[in-house]
């Protein structure tokens, strides 16, 4: 099994396939690092399983130098988030009030940041 980043890769799938399982890195990424590293051409890429030692370091090195991915990236993220909240910005208060953030409805969607609807009690209103 291929460790790239910390990350067990699938041996079975494509190398540009299974380089998206690491956080950071999407199907753009992937090919970049793939061309970087002379793995692969036009539209075959080898699996994971056909590469050498020295292709899954080339491909390690290019990764650790040239990409925030995994553990760095997500704390990023995390404290870029947590410095919104901390200057009390507009979207630090969506993020803090746990609603959408950039800029979507929130009367009738946003169920998914919000959670369940909860029913009010008394709230229907008898016409007899």
């Amino acid at each position: 099994m291929a460790r790239i980043a910390g990350v067990n890769i699938p041996t079975n799938k494509r190398v540009h396939i299974a380089l998206t399982y690491v956080h950071g890195i999407g199907r753009k990424i992937a090919l970049d690092i793939l061309a970087k590293a002379g793995i692969g051409g036009g539209t075959q890429f080898p699996r994971v399983n056909e590469l050498s030692e020295d292709e899954l370091a080339k491909i390690r090195e290019i990764i650790d130098a040239e990409h925030k991915v995994e553990g760095e990236l997500r704390r990023d993220v995390s404290t870029n988030i947590k410095r919104l909240m901390d200057m009390r910005s507009y979207r630090g208060l969506r993020h803090r009030a746990k609603l959408p953030v950039r800029g979507q409805r929130t009367s009738t969607n946003a169920r998914t940041r919000k959670g369940p609807a909860v029913a009010i009690a008394g709230k229907k209103m008898n016409t007899k």
